[in-house]
Order: structure tokens, then C-alpha cells, then sequence
């Protein structure tokens, strides 16, 4: 999810700690609970710092080790004892387990997104992506402000949060459904595709759609059970030039294929420089695919440069390799 659902999620759970005797009769409990569950709820996303480096750092790690198992289990030991000499009398058990479930919720969430996370690492490193909610979802972000908002009117919040949870979860039940619908129009559309990706958006009834036949890449939209295809791309096997394999060696390139699974690719020559570039087909916007790879290769078989993000201009992506054809 986003930082600001994640936000509006540690204060709910603040609300819910409420339930807790030794929370509401001890303030420096309550003082401590509130803190933790509120920074527990945002710490798995600590390695968002990782773009300060590069993007193919920040691809192949971004919810990896910081919602890895060992990860749930020490950032709230971690918090917990830091708020102790912060906050002396409070009661560390209780905001260790509240802290516990604010860190625990955050991963837990992020898994029903289409990003995922390596939620079962160091037991494996398969990316854990349900797909049936936007990284950015209204009707779950506007549940939790209703919620708040209405306990800063005086409701007793642990009433008011726990009804909130009960909705928010027959909302995740309609939105399985949704999602398997729309794969079985998919497959009725395309019935001989070999892998569908699903996506949702952040408009209720539509959803992202990229599939892979043996023949063709199909990308597209589906709205209810309807599905639109807007582009299909003849499927070719990657040749094994000299040029190609070096361009799979590079970071950039290599960070995009462990996260992408349907892409096509397109190699180009400016002058002596070769030009391998991978396409993300799951993010298809206004026509254009604007996650790429791209890796300059000469003759010599150098990587002179390389690339791999969200660009939307061949300018911009120019800028990034700070790279000026024809010159």
C-alpha cells in the first residue's frame, strides 16, 4: 500500500489499542502503544531510501528484506526498546505487541497488492503478489479517515475501528471475486494464453490485463467482464548475440527481469552503439509503456550506459543515460 494508507492505518490501529486495559489505564503505555504502532506501521518501508542509490537497487530490494520474517520480528523489538528509554514506565510488552501487529498488518496488506513483497524470505524469495488491490486504493483510505474522523467526534474508537475491519474485509472478499471474474473473461477473450497478469486500478471496476500466447503478447483493460485488447505484439525469442548477452549482464537489465514478468524487447544500432531495450507490458498508459531497460552496448561489447524506471519521453530517458544520438 501507500505510505499515506499505511499512515491512516498505524492511527486506526492506535484507535484499536484502546481495547486494551493496561493501554488505557497507564499514559505512558498509551503514550508509548500510539508511537509504536504509528512508526511500526511506516518502518517496512525504510528501504524506500534505496532510490537515493539507483532504481535497479531499489527494484530488486523494495519490499524484500525490510517485510522479510526476520524483519516482522525485529522491528518491533527494535522499536519497543527504543521507546522504553524514550518513554520510561511503559509497559514494554504491550508496545511490543501492538507494535508486532502494526508491522505484521503492514506486510500482510502489501502482499494484495500487484508489487508484492518477499514476505516468506530467508524460506524463499518468491515475490508473494495477489493483485486484487491498487497500491493506492480510495474505498480502503477513505474507510480508515471515515473511521477516524467519526472517533475524533467522540465515538469510542475500538467499536468504530473493529466495524470498520469487518467491511474492509468483506471488501477484499468482493474484490477476489472481481478478479476472478474478470480472469475468466480474459481466458474466454484469449483462451489459448499461456500467462495473464491482472492488475487493478484505481477505479473499482477496472482492471490492467496483460497475456502471453505462444505466439503474441495482448495487453489491455477490462472493465466488469468486458475485456478490451488495445495492442498485441508478435512473441520472438531473444536471439543470443554477443551484444544481447552482455546487455543481460548489466544491473539495470538484470534488475528489470527479475521483476517483470511479461515484457517484449527491441534491439536498435545508432551508429556503432547497440540498443537493447525491455518493455514492461503490465503498465500500458495513454498508449505508451513507459517501465523500460535500456542498455547502450559498442562494439567492443562496453556497456557505455544503462537505465531502468518509469519514463515517459525518449528525451527524459535520453537525460537518464545522459546520452545524445547521432552525436
Amino acid at each position: 500500500m501507500d505510505t499515506g494508507t499505511h499512515i491512516v492505518m498505524g492511527v486506526a490501529l492506535a484507535g484499536l489499542s484502546m481495547a486494551d486495559p493496561v493501554v488505557i489505564s497507564n499514559p505512558a503505555t498509551m503514550t508509548a502503544v500510539i508511537t509504536g504502532v504509528v512508526v511500526g506501521s511506516l518502518i517496512p518501508d525504510i528501504d524506500t531510501v534505496l532510490k537515493l542509490r539507483n532504481n535497479a537497487i531499489y527494484i530488486r530490494h523494495h519490499r524484500g528484506i525490510t517485510h522479510s520474517i526476520p524483519a516482522v520480528l525485529i522491528w518491533p523489538i527494535l522499536i519497543s526498546i527504543l521507546l522504553s528509554f524514550m518513554i520510561p514506565g511503559a509497559h514494554l510488552f504491550h508496545v511490543w505487541a501492538w507494535t508486532f501487529l502494526a508491522v505484521f498488518l503492514h506486510v500482510f496488506v502489501d502482499i494484495f497488492n500487484a508489487y508484492g513483497t518477499q514476505a516468506l524470505r530467508p524460506f524463499s524469495h518468491r515475490w508473494i503478489a495477489i493483485g486484487v488491490i491498487n497500491t493506492f486504493d480510495p474505498v480502503i483510505f477513505g474507510l480508515h479517515i471515515l473511521a477516524i474522523v467519526i472517533w475524533m467526534f467522540g465515538a469510542n474508537p475500538v467499536p468504530t475501528m473493529i466495524t470498520t475491519y469487518i467491511i474492509i474485509f468483506f471488501y477484499y472478499l468482493l474484490r477476489f471475486a472481481i478478479k476472478s471474474a474478470v480472469k475468466r473473461a480474459v481466458y474466454n477473450t484469449i483462451p489459448n494464453a499461456e500467462a495473464v497478469f491482472i492488475a487493478p486500478t484505481m477505479r473499482f471496476f477496472q482492471w490492467r490485463v496483460a497475456a502471453s500466447t505462444g505466439d503474441y503478447h495482448y495487453v489491455g483493460r477490462a472493465y466488469g467482464r468486458s475485456v478490451n485488447i488495445y495492442d498485441r505484439f508478435e512473441r520472438k525469442p531473444m536471439p543470443t548475440t554477443p551484444e544481447i548477452e552482455a546487455a543481460m549482464e548489466d544491473k539495470n537489465i538484470e534488475a528489470f527481469t527479475s521483476f517483470s514478468p511479461i515484457y517484449r524487447w527491441n534491439v536498435s544500432y545508432i551508429g556503432d552503439i547497440c540498443e537493447v531495450r525491455l518493455i514492461d507490458l503490465r503498465y500500458r498508459s495513454k498508449g505508451y509503456y513507459p517501465f523500460v531497460a535500456v542498455a547502450h552496448i559498442d562494439s567492443e561489447l562496453n556497456i557505455l550506459n544503462s537505465y531502468t524506471g518509469w519514463i515517459f519521453s525518449e528525451d527524459k530517458l535520453n537525460k537518464k543515460l545522459n546520452f545524445v544520438p547521432n552525436s
